[in-house]
């Protein structure tokens, strides 16, 4: 099989077929973290709350879904327990990123990712099964091996990109596999619905679909990919030589070497917390929405489960395209040297941290106007694709050599958000009125000013000095003997 892919496929350059894949990789995670938030809409009981309560808090259903609004599933789990479901695939995820960076830095990009996302698809697979025989408890135990197996997930992204990614390509390159997580949410999202409305077994179809989805990608990222491109079996001498040349140097230094691990360096550094900032605000804001949009728009908006999956993947579809466009256009701003490469990640971060913040809080006060808000939502979430060329490849920017370490560090922290994200969702809105929600993107208005501003002030774009130690200490030393040589002469002289 690779050697009738190097006859037909040989010449393609790699680092694009490493990208395409690692856009299904990332597209494939966020496929089976996602989909359970719809799938929970149809495995929860319904109730009706709406009888003794003000209309001002509530909206009417609609006609179309009135009729089956007693419909759902058998679980009798509160919103508190719903939040715990949703949050519980973060714990896991959280303990498991400096250990997954770790790892990546030892062995490398392909094989920590290919595993992690295998075991994700079985464990996927036997959501079902699990959930019938050990309920909510069997469910949360289930999502936190599910994080646990994502840990290296983004190390080894950061790790590929830093490998293979040219510098006046890695906006564009790193976007492309970054953007794979919307994708994922937009699939999950638009796809989940229609599953459930047509199948015969309901939601379980779902866990089903998505987890053999990985299996099959699994076998294909083990024949294509690889993590170095002098590992690459049929990469052209052309493109391999041209890696070499832009990127080699930066990566391991002047001698060939991998770098030792400057933790002090790393936590002392006022643009790495700045990235932790603006990260912890672009997490806390995605995962309440991909945790939760979905029961925003059957609970509250009162969609059918299948116009709820098409509406609540379109603010991601918006995000993808946003992200897309503005990763090219700030590699041709920063190629053409019409901004500095520091500036076009402010500029971008600022874009997108503060403009989701104004459309997400325009959308808690539209109401029950369906269409403004779903509109307000697709704006929102577009916006944040701004995020993309700003946040998500900064870490690559500071330091090339520890990126996957840098990746495995933000992940741990902002992972705190995204276990929060959903458990306070839970906590804030037990009967999903509007006014429970409006507090809940009071916050997110909050939090994205706030990180926004921090990163507008200490955030930077260009490779950090402790990417380097090793040649920083050589140059010292040969500073140090040229200046003992000198004053020897100095001194014989006299």
């Amino acid at each position: 099989m690779l050697v009738c892919w190097k006859i037909c496929c040989g010449k393609l350059q790699q680092r694009w077929i490493l990208a395409f894949m690692g856009c299904l990789a990332a597209m494939n995670a966020f496929m089976m973290r996602s989909c359970l938030s719809v799938a929970i809409t149809e495995m929860v009981a319904k109730s009706d709350s709406s009888n003794d309560t003000s209309s001002d808090d509530t909206c009417p259903a609609f006609e179309s879904t009135s009729s089956n609004s007693t419909t759902g599933g058998t679980y009798e789990w509160s919103e508190y327990t719903q939040g715990l479901i949703l949050s519980s695939f973060f714990w896991g995820y959280m303990v498991a990123q400096i250990p997954g960076g770790i790892t990546v830095a030892k062995f490398g990009g392909k094989y920590p990712l290919g595993i992690g996302l295998l075991l994700a698809g079985v464990l996927t697979l036997l959501t079902p099964t699990v959930v019938e025989a050990y309920g909510a408890k069997g469910l949360i135990v289930l999502r936190i091996l599910m994080g646990l197996s994502g840990g290296a997930i983004y190390p080894s992204f950061s790790f590929l990109t830093g490998h293979w990614a040219p510098p006046n390509e890695r906006s564009k390159i790193g976007n492309l596999i970054m953007s794979g997580a919307m994708l994922g949410t937009i699939v999950a999202n638009a796809l989940s619905g229609v599953l459930i409305e047509n199948s015969s077994i309901g939601w379980p179809i779902v866990f089903y679909f998505f987890g053999g989805f990985s299996v099959l990608w699994f076998c294909a990222w083990t024949l294509l990919c690889y993590s170095r491109p002098e590992m690459h079996p049929f990469i052209t001498d052309e493109e391999k030589k041209y890696l070499e040349e832009t990127i080699n140097e930066v990566n391991t230094g002047k001698h060939g070497r991998k770098q030792p691990i400057p933790w002090r360096c790393i936590l002392s550094s006022p643009p790495f917390w700045a990235l932790i900032a603006a990260s912890l605000s672009h997490d806390w804001g995605s995962y309440v929405m991909i945790t939760n949009l979905p029961k925003y728009m059957s609970s509250v908006l009162k969609f059918s489960v299948q116009s709820n999956g098409l509406l609540s993947a379109l603010p991601f579809m918006a995000k993808w395209v946003v992200s897309n466009a503005s990763s090219w256009l700030a590699d041709w701003l920063i190629t053409g040297k019409k901004i500095s490469r520091r500036n076009a990640r402010k500029t971008f971060t600022s874009i997108g941290g503060l403009g989701t913040a104004f459309f997400l809080i325009a959308a808690s006060y539209a109401g029950c106007n369906r269409t403004v808000v779903v509109v307000l939502f697709i704006f929102g979430m577009g916006v944040m694709g701004n995020l993309f060329p700003g946040v998500m490849v900064n870490n690559v920017d500071l330091s090339p050599n520890h990126a996957e370490t840098l990746m495995g560090i933000t992940n741990t922290i902002t992972s705190l958000a995204s276990i929060a994200a959903p458990y306070a969702v839970g906590v804030l809105t037990p009967n999903q009125f509007l006014s429970e929600w409006r507090i809940v993107f009071w916050i997110t208005f909050a939090l994205f000013f706030t990180t926004t501003t921090i990163f507008d002030f200490w955030g930077d774009g260009e490779v950090q000095p402790w990417n380097d130690l090793e040649s920083i200490d050589r140059e010292q030393k040969e500073v140090g003997s040229e200046k003992r040589k000198y004053e020897e002469r100095m001194s014989s002289s006299e």
